[in-house]
Parts: structure tokens; sequence; C-alpha cells
């Protein structure tokens, strides 16, 4: 069945109702984003398809996100492609609503906030961005909740449809706050992260890797040697030794680094004794940012023993 694209959240709602009927659906899946596709979006779509009966996707650059309106404004919107990408993993619905749609009184006045969690890391270097993520992932995970557009919400099956939304590791941080949110506010939704999708040569996949040149794109791939080489030694039950991933990283010129370090999943705080000198074990994350000629990049690796 052809994709179907709506722009208004009453679309949403009546077109959502209206699959999951027809489907006799028992489950729906939320696939945010902002667009600008590539094969790690494809990737939480394909997990989405193959885990729940209709599956809508939503396509949104969010100007609370942006410090900089020089970066909102050269964000790439490539919208056809992006329909096109989504269709081919099956998705269902797609919504790609206006600015004045999802904020129709302007910016709102009220936004949730990231919290200690958000204050560190990305959040320290581009304040208010998580403040801003939060605030429209929250409007999108009521928008996309399956019981909203159902005149009775018993008539897919025994109780309401299940609803899980999808959210990519690579932003490691972003996730972990979508989590921390969900589970304090008492949002109705599962969180799913998917793994980290990556190029032949290890870059991570990321919409602004298309504004790397030629040699840019080369010397940002080490950030992912320096990650593996943490993997390696963490998995050996080796010293992670990350002061000599980071000479790796600043040894290369065209890379300015922002941060790396290894942190607990759960609550990012740093896990200084697992870098140094004893032996690594247990359940920990890398993360790494850098500017690369022009462009921030983030990754990021789990890390076990």
């Amino acid at each position: 069945m052809p994709i179907k694209l709506v722009t208004t959240v009453a679309g949403l709602h009546a077109e959502g109702a209206r699959l999951l009927a027809s489907k006799q659906g028992t489950s729906q899946g939320l696939v945010p984003t902002m667009g600008a596709l590539h094969q790690g979006h494809a990737a939480l779509a394909r997990t989405a398809v193959e885990q729940n009966d209709v599956v809508v996707a939503t396509i949104f650059v969010n100007p609370l996100q942006f410090g900089d309106a020089a970066d909102l404004d050269r964000y790439p919107r490539t919208l056809d492609a992006d329909l096109a990408l989504l269709e081919a993993e099956g998705v269902d619905l797609v919504f790609a609503p206006s600015v004045d749609e999802v904020y129709p009184g302007g910016e709102p006045l009220v936004r949730v906030t990231s919290g200690r969690l958000g204050e560190k890391w990305e959040g320290a270097s581009r304040p208010g961005h998580f403040d801003g993520a939060l605030t429209v992932v929250a409007k999108l995970l009521h928008y996309g909740m399956p019981a909203a557009g159902l005149p009775d919400p018993g008539a897919t099956g025994a109780g309401l449809p299940a609803y899980r939304a999808y959210f990519g590791q690579k932003d490691a941080q972003q996730l972990a706050l979508v989590r921390r949110m969900v589970a304090d506010l008492d949002f109705p939704v599962e969180i799913v992260g998917v793994p980290t999708v990556r190029a032949v040569d290890g870059l991570a996949l990321s919409s602004r890797n298309r504004f790397l040149s030629d040699e840019e794109r080369e010397a940002a791939l080490v950030l992912s040697r320096a990650l593996r080489l943490l993997e390696e030694r963490a998995h050996a039950r080796q010293p992670l030794d990350l002061e000599s991933a980071q000479a790796m990283v600043e040894s290369q010129p065209l890379v300015a680094l922002d941060y790396f370090d290894v942190v607990d999943p759960g609550t990012l705080e740093p896990l200084a004794e697992n870098c140094r000198e004893t032996p690594f074990r247990g359940e920990a994350l890398a993360l790494i940012a850098a500017r690369v000629g022009p462009v921030r990049l983030i990754d990021n690796a789990p890390l076990s023993s």
C-alpha cells in the first residue's frame, strides 16, 4: 500500500485510527525524525515495521533545538527522498507538520526541561538543545499515541494498542533523556533504542556527514577508530587508557575534540576508575564529540567486559 502523508494533527489521528482498524492492529510504532534520512533512519523504520502492525514516521525540523539560526536554515530538507526511503521500508504513514502546526501560538511558554542529565556533554556544548528536543519529542509522542484517534479505544482488541517509539543509539544522550522523561512523566510508550548504523569505513551515519569534504571525512574516521580501541580493551578486560585514545584523536589536525569520556549508561556520570590503570569490568558508554571542519560530529560506543 502506498505511503500516506499528512500534515495536521487531526489528519494524523484520523489516518492512524483508520490504519489500525483496517489492519485489525494491536500495536503502533512511532519513528520521530528531522528528515534528511539515511540508512540509520532506515534501520529505525525497519525495526518498527518488524515489531508493529502500523508504523508512523514524523518529519519535523524543530527550531527549538537550534541555537544558531544559520544552522537551522542550512539543515537539509529532502522530503521526496525521505518519503521514498520510508515507503521502501514499509512505513504506513508520515506526519510532516509545519512549525505553525506544532507551535500554533509561537514558541511555547512552557517547555520540558532536561534537568541535570541534560546539562552535561552535549547540553554543555549546546545550551538549551535538549530542552527543545524533549519538548518536541513529548508533543510527538502525544500526537502519535494510537488511542488518540480511536473512537472506541478497545475496538482493536483487548485494551489499548501497544505503543512503541524508536530512537537511534548514536544520539546516546538524547536516548537516555527520552527514556528518563518517559519514566519520570509516566508516558504510556515503550522506548526502543536501535544500534548505530555505520558506513563501511566506520563513520557513524549522520545527516551532517554530507557537509564534510573528502579530506574532512577521512579525518573524521579517527573518532570511530578511537571508540573501537576502547571497545577492544573493554572486551579484553584491559585498562581502557582513555588518555592514549584521546591522544589519537588530538593527533589529527582537522579534528577539534570537544569531549571524550567513559560514563555510566544511565546517569552519564564519568567512570574515571575504569579509564586508567585498573582492568575494565562491567558496562559503560564511551562518548565523543568533535568538530571536523565546519561540522560537529558525535559518536559513542557501548563498552562491556
